[in-house]
Order: C-alpha cells, then sequence, then structure tokens
C-alpha cells in the first residue's frame, strides 16, 4: 500500500511540472492526506489574494518556480524558487501571486485537530 497518491514510486520526476498554471484557477495536485500530513504541489491563481485563515498544522511551503508573496501574521515574505517558508500553527496567513508561481505546500498536523478559522 502507498501513502503517497497520483505520482509514480521509485520514478524521478520534476514536480514544479506536476501542476499547470492555468490563468484565473487555482491549481493543485493531492499528494497525501491523513491525520498527520498533507503535502502538495500548488500554483495560485496570479493577482487574487486568497483570504488570511490560520490552520491548526505547521505549514512548510517551498517555492518551486517564481516567486510568491506571504503574509504571516502582519510580516510580508517574498519566496523564490528553492528557498522555503515556515508559517507556524495558529498563525493567521494569506498568499499573493504577483506572477504565476508554484508551490510545494506540506502541512504537519498535531495530534488533535481543531476547526480551521476562515476570514473573507
Amino acid at each position: 500500500m502507498s501513502y503517497i497518491k497520483n505520482m509514480p514510486a521509485e520514478a524521478v520526476l520534476p514536480l514544479a511540472q506536476e501542476v499547470e498554471i492555468l490563468p484565473g484557477q487555482v491549481v493543485s495536485k493531492n499528494l497525501a492526506q491523513n491525520d498527520a500530513v498533507s503535502p502538495y504541489p500548488l500554483c495560485p491563481c496570479p493577482r487574487r489574494r486568497n483570504h488570511a485563515h490560520d490552520s491548526d498544522g505547521d505549514a512548510m511551503v517551498q517555492v518551486l518556480e517564481g516567486t510568491g508573496q506571504f503574509t504571516v501574521g502582519s510580516k510580508i515574505h517574498h519566496v523564490h524558487q528553492g528557498e522555503v517558508l515556515i508559517m507556524l500553527a495558529t498563525i493567521r496567513h494569506a498568499v499573493f501571486a504577483e506572477e504565476a508561481f508554484k508551490m510545494l505546500l506540506t502541512v504537519v498536523f498535531p495530534r488533535e485537530k481543531k476547526e480551521l478559522n476562515y476570514e473573507s
């Protein structure tokens, strides 16, 4: 049984090519989701800010192509290709794509989950 899905095992693949940038859309590919971890490559919609939210898990963002703008608490971070940013659980965060970019988002959850808090 494989815990990672939607990609073949024992194959070397360019992760950035696993998701395609589509104008006006958020594109993602779920690789695994369980009580412990949720990793997925993602292309945020260019020029549209996602709503600020928090998570009950710590998140690590690795930018695969381009540059992403992340607001964590009140601080803005510009994360470039090959760089990572850790966003701790319960701290409000948002992402903005000035230009199209690709990232790998990995969320590591605690043993007990709480309800997510969303704001429009």
